[in-house]
């Protein structure tokens, strides 16, 4: 299995990162995780759009989904399009909600996209198997767990401090997770995690090794990072354009 981070701003995107999106690839299938505000000019660095087979967004914040936009422009006007409709696993009401930020008619996406609602539970989307649970956020967020030839990799969304992540983790070997929120005082409750609590839910799963992302461009990433090391150390911070074997 192989990650590779296309963006990883949080909140938005930043000088050095479009917004939150991930490419996984195993056995010549590719799956994007999330594709935030920014992230479709970045991803066309990485991969050709014809050749992305399915989507998933952990839920409908802007810095999550807002680049599904050009993807529909690139599908509908390129001439570049080679199949049918892709797979795009989302929170209910997604196809509505994405409609309405393309074009104000909401007319609706589904020439280019095939979407699958999702809830808790577990599906297969190409060679992986899939585990969600909700996470611990403000409107409907999903933790994914995609499991490949024994080798699991755990992307958190956007969360607070969760128990049920912790869970879908155990013994991942990587963890994905957001480090959004910069220690301190009066921190809103159930919409972030802090370096230091990044790092304590992989101690915590038991993970082979974590990688914070979603930090936003006015946190101090390497102080996310030393906080999340000072409890978990086999963490590394991501960058755009990093790729990771899993």
């Amino acid at each position: 299995m192989k990650l590779t981070v296309v963006g990883c701003s949080g909140s938005g995107p930043g000088p050095t990162s479009a917004a939150s999106c991930y490419l996984v690839e195993q056995d010549g299938f590719r799956l994007v995780l999330d594709l935030g505000n920014g992230a479709f000019g970045a991803l066309q660095g990485l991969a050709d759009p014809d050749t992305i087979d399915a989507v998933f967004l952990s839920h409908l914040h802007a810095d999550h989904c807002l680049d599904v936009a050009p993807f529909v422009v690139w599908h509908r006007y390129s001439g570049q399009a080679s199949h049918g409709r892709v797979p795009l696993f989302a929170p209910v009401g997604a196809e509505r909600r994405l409609a309405m930020a393309y074009d104000s008619d909401g007319d609706g996406l589904t020439d280019v996209f095939d979407f699958v609602p999702v809830g808790p539970g577990k599906f297969e989307v190409g060679p992986f198997a899939a585990e969600i649970v909700r996470t611990a956020h403000p409107i409907e967020c999903y933790a994914i767990r995609l499991t490949a030839d024994g080798r699991s990799l755990v992307y958190t969304g956007d969360t607070g401090p969760s128990e049920d992540v912790v869970a879908l983790a155990r013994d991942a070997d990587v963890l994905l997770a957001e480090a959004a929120h910069p220690p301190g005082p009066g921190l809103p409750p159930g919409l972030h995690l802090t370096g230091r609590e990044a790092g304590e839910h992989a101690a915590a799963a038991g993970v082979g090794r974590l990688l914070i992302t979603h930090i936003p461009a006015w946190v101090d990433a390497i102080g996310q990072l030393l906080a999340a090391s000072a409890v978990f150390p086999e963490t590394e911070l991501v960058r755009a354009g990093a790729s990771y074997e899993i």
